[in-house]
């Protein structure tokens, strides 16, 4: 039996509680948080779950094997930290931290403590995500040229970090699980129309390997909410909108490619593909509860999370490149390369 312990509750600290509750061999044993109004709320709903406003009694109960971490941004590395020296397996909501300097200690305190550190990149164990995933791999889009993400919305202003950090984490990392690669270069620019000195609309390109650009739009003031990303090849298109539950996942095999050898004029032949639009069959599992289900795994079976700490600061490299650009009005900024290689192990992930 594993025991969980979960540091935050609002939002996703009560859907942590649900979920890991319906897990076999797993036992929700704290909640923590200085609100005691959550707190109240949380008892109402798992009266079963010990609740505390002290971080300290939750990191003192040795029979807590791991914790998840579903607080404020700016407060993942201070939380993180505590838990890994007090020998805590960690799952942290994304961001792993807001700096590179960080991130890298996290992931190299839980290396020299043998700990789980693992990110809550949850989109990455979305059956969806995983989908196009299967259609990269088997080189069923041709060649790839861009991809694109919306993630718009109106309102859920966080106080702590801007809109692109909020949002845009999401798209990098699913970007970089697609194409089993990092960028190389960022250029960003944003728009602060709120007047809260923080930015809350923000555009990213960013380079990858073999040419291809990823482009991210987010916003917390589109009252049109979007949440799509387009895979753009030769061969086909690829679309995930994660808010029409009926086609998740629509497949255009449409595209164009220049063929042929170059004529006395110089020019090439364009060939443009058109095709029938495909909606595959998507598995309906909840990805919180894939992400959840993965962890434990690792826990139980030893097994490599597939979002692990150095993941998670892959993306924070991204996105501390980003924060160069808009110091420079979308001058482009080169990504550090102290990335390590995408893992490109499947990972399965089960109801």
């Amino acid at each position: 039996m594993i025991r969980i312990g979960i540091i935050g509750c609002g939002y996703w600290g009560i859907n942590y509680v649900r979920v890991f509750s319906e897990l076999p061999d797993v036992t929700v044993a704290c909640v923590c948080d200085t609100s005691e109004d959550r707190l109240r709320i949380m008892h109402r709903k798992f009266p079963y779950v010990f609740p505390t406003k002290l971080l300290e009694e939750l990191l003192a109960d040795e029979q807590v094997d791991a914790v998840v971490v579903a607080t404020e941004a700016s407060t993942h590395y201070s939380i993180t930290k505590a838990c890994l020296l007090h020998n805590k397996h960690v799952l942290v909501e994304k961001p792993l931290t807001t700096s590179i300097e960080e991130g890298e200690e996290l992931v190299k305190l839980a290396e020299e403590k043998k700990i789980k550190l693992m990110v809550g990149h949850t989109f990455l164990y979305n059956p969806a995500i995983r989908k196009i995933k299967e259609y990269l791999s088997d080189d069923d889009v041709g060649s790839i040229y861009y991809l694109e993400a919306t993630r718009t919305h109106l309102g859920l202003i966080r106080k702590d970090v801007n809109a692109i950090w909020d949002l845009a984490p999401h798209d990098i990392s699913i970007f970089s699980f697609l194409l089993e690669a990092q960028p190389f270069w960022v250029s960003a620019v944003s728009g602060g129309f709120l007047n809260n000195g923080r930015p809350d609309v923000g555009f990213i390109t960013l380079g990858y390997p073999h040419n291809i650009l990823g482009h991210i739009h987010v916003s917390w003031i589109n009252s049109n909410k979007v949440r799509e990303i387009s895979v753009v090849g030769s061969k086909k298109r690829i679309v995930f909108d994660d808010l029409n539950s009926m086609e998740r996942v629509r497949i255009f095999e449409k595209g164009a490619a220049i063929t042929g050898e170059a004529d006395s004029f110089g020019e090439f032949q364009l060939q443009l593909r058109d095709g029938d639009i495909i909606s595959p069959r998507i598995d309906t599992s909840e990805p919180l509860k894939n992400q959840c289900n993965h962890f434990i795994s690792c826990l139980s079976n030893g097994r490599h999370p597939l979002t692990d700490g150095t993941n998670g600061l892959n993306v924070v490299r991204v996105m501390e490149a980003v924060n160069a650009s808009l110091k420079q009005r979308g001058a482009p900024v080169e990504i550090s390369r102290a990335f390590v290689e995408v893992s490109r192990v499947p990972v399965e992930i089960s109801n």
